[in-house]
């Protein structure tokens, strides 16, 4: 019996050893059978790749182009622009759709069928310098149909620092040209129409924006942008212009402190734009040199009436910043995707809202009655806190503040840019409560405990935010104040001081 046991063990263990093996040997023919599948896919995806490759240096040596690139059929849409006379083709060879959907793989992933939209459009792109430029390169790796590339200029030194496509074999040619050259190297299924003009209103303006879905405006000149801009609204042309480290996109209603949408005529109407909430700066233009200047009147030489002459200096990630940003608006809302419209100017409007009401509520308890608006708007608010105090406290060690307020510096001058400080709202009370002897619950308070080492005064000149003189009557006789040098310091005077001056250059750019 013990030996009938063992054996029917043994043949067990035997029936479940060679069930382990056929699974363990089916498992490793199917990785095998994959992995060698993989890799067959993989080199000739490579072979591919190279193929062509080869084809488009032999097509780019020997010169020879063609206009029809098979079978995006993309290419047959919008005539208007289709048929427009190109300098510059795609190269011959069989760019073949399965082709053109690897190279936008990424693109189908993220807008899906949007893409598909994207590749039946047309953009005109007015300027192709350092932000144009920029534009066109990411429509043309995203997949756009047809692109009209339209600017006068050509290639400088200069030009390289900033330039989207531009090499030292490009100087002194045309920016276009130079542009369309590398579209033909990266997207051959794209059309491309380079045009060496000036952009003016009119019938030949007109015809260069025919069939366009986008317009985009990279113009540095105001009076061009301004035309061009105005010819799009009346049109019911899609436009989109780009006015250096807070880039926005809004409607140019909702811009402040920008020069051109500034200067724009078109502010009442819908067009989105691309700016900065920076404030302007001291940077210059460049002075022209000795030899320029002798060379007689400034104006005469520029390559046009009313476009400067002058370099502006800039930094040249900066105009590729701008032009991503378009190429990214645009390309969503062709591909039925819009981005949602951010807020204006910022993204911390509550946060704005919050400190001006804080601000008003402060101001009614220093005039001891209530006051209900205040010569501070919501956007002053803003460049307060971020572009003159950049989110810090006026109180050594200025560190950034975690519950920020604003409170008016000398009570003898109403409240304005010059006259507002950030502080911590601890320090901002400490300030109500010491220079303008104001209590918590908006009372007048002797400071007993500090009262031998403040001067002692009676503040018959104090002013509310509005410029009123205070009632003296309201702030009593006999009461301890002090200045707000001897309330946060000798260091947070010279900062306070350096704040002031700040606001008062800027008042002084925004008026003229």
């Amino acid at each position: 019996m013990t030996f009938l046991l063992n054996n029917s063990n043994l043949n067990f263990n035997y029936l479940s050893s060679h069930r382990t093996q056929l699974l363990l040997t089916a498992a490793a023919t199917a990785f095998t059978t994959y992995s060698l599948l993989s890799i067959y896919q993989s080199r000739s995806r490579r072979k591919r790749r190279a193929e062509l490759a080869d084809d488009i240096k032999r097509s780019l040596a020997s010169g020879t182009t063609s206009t029809f690139v098979q079978p995006s059929p993309s290419s047959l849409l919008h005539p208007k622009i289709a048929s427009a006379s190109s300098s510059v083709s795609p190269p011959d060879i069989e760019y073949t759709e399965e082709l053109v959907r690897e190279q936008l793989a990424r693109n189908y992933a993220f807008l899906g069928e949007g893409v598909t939209r994207v590749r039946q459009s047309s953009v005109v792109i007015v300027g192709c310098g350092g932000v144009g430029s920029w534009v066109a390169v990411m429509l043309a790796r995203s997949g756009i149909a047809r692109l009209r590339l339209i600017d006068f200029d050509y290639v400088t030194l200069s030009s390289l620092n900033r330039h989207a496509s531009a090499t030292l074999a490009d100087v002194g040619t045309p920016k276009v040209q130079c542009v369309a050259r590398a579209l033909r190297a990266i997207a051959p299924f794209v059309q491309v129409d380079p045009r060496v003009e000036l952009w003016r209103g009119g019938a030949e303006g007109a015809s260069l924006l025919e069939g366009a879905d986008w317009v985009i405006d990279a113009i540095d000149n105001i009076g061009t942008k301004v035309e061009l801009l105005a010819y799009c609204v009346q049109n019911n042309i899609k436009v989109t212009k780009s006015d250096p480290t807070r880039i926005q996109i809004a409607d140019i209603s909702a811009t402040h402190y920008d020069p051109l949408a500034r200067a724009s005529t078109t502010r009442e109407y819908a067009i989105p734009v691309v700016y900065s909430t920076e404030v302007p700066s001291d940077v210059a233009l460049l002075p022209l040199s000795d030899s320029e200047l002798a060379q007689g009147a400034v104006d005469e030489l520029a390559p046009f009436r009313d476009f400067r002459v002058r370099i502006l200096p800039v930094l040249g990630p900066l105009p590729a910043l701008f032009g991503l940003h378009i190429a990214t608006y645009v390309l969503c809302e062709l591909a039925g995707r819009p981005l949602e419209r951010p807020l204006p100017v910022r993204h911390r409007k509550k946060l704005y809202e919050r400190m001006w009401k804080d601000l008003l509520h402060r101001e009614s308890r220093i005039a001891r009655k209530q006051i209900n608006t205040l010569p501070l708007t919501i956007s002053d608010i803003s460049l307060l806190y971020d572009d003159f105090a950049l989110g810090r406290s006026i109180v050594p060690p200025h560190v950034a503040c975690v519950r920020p307020a604003l409170v008016r510096w000398d009570p003898r001058a109403p409240l304005s840019l010059e006259n507002c400080v950030v502080a911590e709202r601890k320090e901002a009370e400490r300030a109500v409560k010491r220079v303008f002897a104001v209590q918590e619950q908006g009372s007048v308070e002797m400071d007993k405990d500090n009262a031998s080492s403040l001067a002692v005064d009676l503040p018959q000149d104090y002013v509310d935010a509005l410029g009123e003189l205070i009632d003296s009557a309201l702030l009593g006789t006999g009461i301890a104040v002090s200045s707000p040098e001897q309330v946060w310091g000798v260091e947070a005077a010279r900062v306070a001081q350096a704040r002031i001056k700040e606001a008062r250059r800027f008042r002084e750019w925004a008026l003229h």
